[in-house]
């Protein structure tokens, strides 16, 4: 996380959730808006909502990853922390070139931060900086209690991040395991998504884990092998 004077936050990006690893599925369009946002001189707010696990977190680490290699300061804020934080968090955010705001909706009928929210909106949009905020739900859907607020999130772009299917979640595992140098059979997936979790960052994390295990032992990536490390 870069800008680390503004506050210190125990938030990691993780260096894997870029747009390259994100499989679009049926979500091309809001993948293009995105990926392109510092191309666009006028897009300056993008909300994006779906399901719990749909994509939108790694969308946000993929902006801010991006943003960096790009040399652009960038600060991300996951909401599910925001019991551990001060409203004031937000209060010089609007000078920084994006700003990322993962699960806004966990605050909704919290006047302080939804108020705070609200101001975070207004200077951004007086300073020309780039806001993307994720919520489960469309802006007047959320619970917000502030009428303005729930304006100001219909600023800009928004867009749906569809949920993915099992055979989407098979291609994508398929790509990052391609990425890595591995064959990953589609018998394989299917016995995965079988016995484990089926969003993606449990998979994705089983199959990280099995690539150590398949260099260590110079294994290719079997059932039988599957078995014997994860023990399922």
């Amino acid at each position: 996380m870069s800008n680390p004077r503004q506050l210190s936050l125990p938030v990691y990006l993780p260096d894997d959730e870029t747009f390259s690893s994100f499989y679009p599925a049926n979500n091309e369009e809001l993948l293009g808006t995105v990926s392109k946002i510092f191309d666009d001189e006028d897009c300056h707010f993008v909300y994006l909502w779906g399901a719990p696990k749909s994509g939108k977190t790694h969308l946000l680490h993929a902006c801010c990853a991006q943003a960096q290699a790009l040399g652009h300061s960038t600060f991300y804020i996951p909401f599910e922390m925001y019991a551990s934080m001060s409203d004031a968090v937000l209060e010089d955010l609007h000078n920084l070139p994006l700003i990322c705001l993962d699960n806004i909706d966990l605050v909704a009928g919290n006047p302080l931060w939804e108020e705070a929210l609200f101001d975070l909106y207004n200077r951004v949009k007086e300073s020309g900086g780039k806001l993307i905020a994720s919520a489960t739900n469309s802006p007047n859907q959320n619970g917000f209690k502030l009428p303005d607020l729930v304006s100001r999130l219909s600023w800009g772009l928004s867009y749906q991040v569809h949920s993915m299917s099992d055979q989407d979640k098979l291609a994508a595992m398929q790509q990052r395991a391609e990425s890595r140098g591995l064959v990953l059979a589609d018998d394989v997936g299917k016995y995965l998504f079988n016995r484990l979790d089926r969003d993606l960052r449990t998979l994705f994390d089983t199959l990280d884990r099995l690539d150590k295990a398949s260099m260590q032992a110079q294994r290719k990536l079997t059932i039988p092998f599957i078995k014997e490390i994860l023990k399922l």
